[in-house]
Order: structure tokens, then sequence, then C-alpha cells
């Protein structure tokens, strides 16, 4: 029996419709397989005419992403689908731009990597070895207080002496130490000095000059009021100073009663006892101050100060004050302006 009429024209169409989705399936495949053989056919004929381009370009290709089309370049025209290794994943990990940094030396001597790639001159210079400053020297610190194998400390030696030792006698004889200074304030009124040294004590005769004139100078000084500046000469002078032995000392200084351990201002001639020089008096911190205290206690003489009591316990001693033996309730000073 035959079919209704609507039930053929129904089948007939679904037919239809069947056979154009086949025959656009078909030409849709035939034409990616000409696009996909003609892409592989002209990369066919560039491996064949650029073969030593068509490696390099492989070779890029495989290590940028180890894909099979860096084989469709060099090999026939086919298409070959390559799946990446382990091996190419861990290549395209490693860095492809530089030099690789160990270096060596080329055959004519320029520095170079591994590669044999010469290094420029900036790269050369950056990877010298970094070459700091020293760090600055530091002075020396030198107590003044050390004893040398002598016996004697920085201060005694810048005073002049050369030994601890301390001779009664030493001959008697004086001798001038030469040179001349002039004052450090010459407007004011000016007394010359002149310094002596008895022969046979073992004193640097400059050393001795220089602390006097310093001491005598300083502007806790006599001068620190503008009454007075000190220049030194070696010939006729105002006031003389003289380092001598006790014996000597005490036949300058008489009729005054030295006893071999005093100093004394007299007759324009301040006699220093080489003795209270070398040790001191015990109530001075250092020997220094004391050194100094004598100098300005007898030139002090000499200008007409006489001597005077000390003013109160713990007051500081006034530079008139005999301090050789004791400051007393005083505190020990050597200077006649201390402030």
């Amino acid at each position: 029996m035959p079919p209704p009429p609507e039930t053929s024209r129904r089948a007939r169409r679904e037919a239809a419709r069947t056979g154009a989705h086949r025959a656009h399936g078909a030409l849709g495949a035939g034409a990616a397989h000409a696009r996909t053989t003609g892409r592989t056919t002209r990369a066919g004929h560039l491996a064949r005419r650029f073969p030593g381009a068509a490696l390099a370009l492989a070779g890029v290709l495989a290590l940028g992403g180890g894909v099979a089309t860096a084989a469709a370049l060099v090999g026939p025209p086919s298409l070959t689908t390559v799946t990446p290794t382990a091996a190419d994943v861990t290549r395209t990990a490693e860095p492809t731009v530089g030099p690789r940094t160990s270096r060596g030396t080329s055959a004519d001597g320029v520095e170079a990597t591994a590669d044999r790639v010469p290094l420029p001159a900036e790269a050369l210079a950056a990877t010298e070895p970094l070459v700091l400053p020293a760090p600055p020297a530091t002075a020396a610190t030198v107590d003044p207080n050390a004893v040398d194998a002598a016996g004697l400390t920085l201060a005694d030696r810048d005073a002049g002496l050369l030994s601890t030792a301390v001779p009664t006698a030493a001959g008697g004889d004086v001798v001038v130490v030469p040179g001349v200074e002039a004052a450090p304030a010459p407007e004011r009124p000016v007394r010359t000095v002149r310094v002596e040294v008895e022969a046979g004590l073992e004193v640097d005769g400059a050393l001795f000059a220089r602390t006097v004139m310093v001491t005598l100078n300083d502007p806790r000084g006599w001068g620190a009021d503008g009454s007075v500046s000190f220049a030194r000469t070696d010939g006729p002078a105002d006031l003389v100073v003289v380092l001598a032995s006790p014996d000597l000392v005490d036949d300058l200084c008489a009729p005054l009663d030295t006893v071999g351990r005093y100093s004394c201002g007299t007759n324009g001639r301040a006699v220093l006892n080489h003795l209270r020089w070398v040790q001191g008096g015990k109530d001075f911190p250092d020997r220094t101050l004391y050194r100094q205290y004598l100098v300005n206690h007898e030139v002090g003489h000499l200008l007409g100060n006489r001597h005077v009591e000390c003013p109160g316990p713990g007051r500081l001693a006034p530079l008139m004050q005999q301090q050789t033996e004791t400051t007393g309730a005083c505190v020990a000073n050597g200077w006649p302006f201390p402030g």
C-alpha cells in the first residue's frame, strides 16, 4: 500500500537535507586538507631551497615550544605532530638570552666566555674585584705617665731630663743655654730672661729652656693681667733662671738657708733645685704642675711678690704660698692667675 502523500514529501525533504550536510562536510574536509597540504608543501619547498635557515628555524621552534613544526620544515612535505617531552620542557626553562658567566681566555689572549664570545670592556670592568680603601689610621695613644727604661715619663723628657739621677754636686759651673726668643706680647712691658744649667747635670738645656719660657708666657702666668711679657736672650738679661745641683743652690741662695732641698728667687736669679725638678712635690698630682709652680713661684719673688698663707681648707693655694713640702689645707696650684 503506498504511503500517504504527506509522508513521502517529508521523507524526501529529510533525505535532501542529509545529503546536503554530507556534501558540505566533504567539501570542508577537502578544503582543510588542501590548506594543510599547501602549507606543508610550501614549507617543504623552503626547506629544499634554504636548508640552513630551515634547520636554524627548526631549532628555535623546538626550543621555544618543542613542537613538531620544525620536523615538518626539514622533512618531507607531510604534516607530523610530536608531543613535547620532559627534556623539551626543561630546555625551555633555561635562559636563552646573554652569554654564560663562566670566563676564559681566547687564543688571542682576549677575555671571553666559555662559549668563546669576547667580553666587552664594560663587562670586564664590572667583574673586576672591588677593592675597598683601607680604614684611616688612628693615631697611637701615648700615656704621658708611662715610664720608659730610664725611669722617665714623656713629661719628664719634655722638661729636659735625661736621667733620674740626682747628684748632690755637679762641679759648680753654670752654662748659658744658647738661643733667643721674642716676647709674645711686645706691646706690654718686656722682661728679658737668660736660662742657665749647671754643667754635669743630665739635662737637655734646650728642652729645659723651652719649658721655662712656655711656663712664663702661659695665659695663666704673670702676664695674664697684661703687666708683663717675657723674651728670652742668651746675653745680658733682666732676670736669670738657673737649674743647679743642691750644693750649688745653697751657694747661690745664701744667705737664705735652702738646706739642699729648696729653691729660691733672689739677687736677680731664680735658682731651681735639680732635686725638686726631678722629684716634684708630694702634694702635687704630677711633676709637671710642680715644675710650673717652681718656675712661677721663684720668678714671682724677682717680680716683687712675697710669701702668703693658705686662705682656707679646700681652697686653691695662692701661687706665692710655699707648697714644696706641703700645701696644707689648700689644693696645689702652679699659676698666679689659674682661672
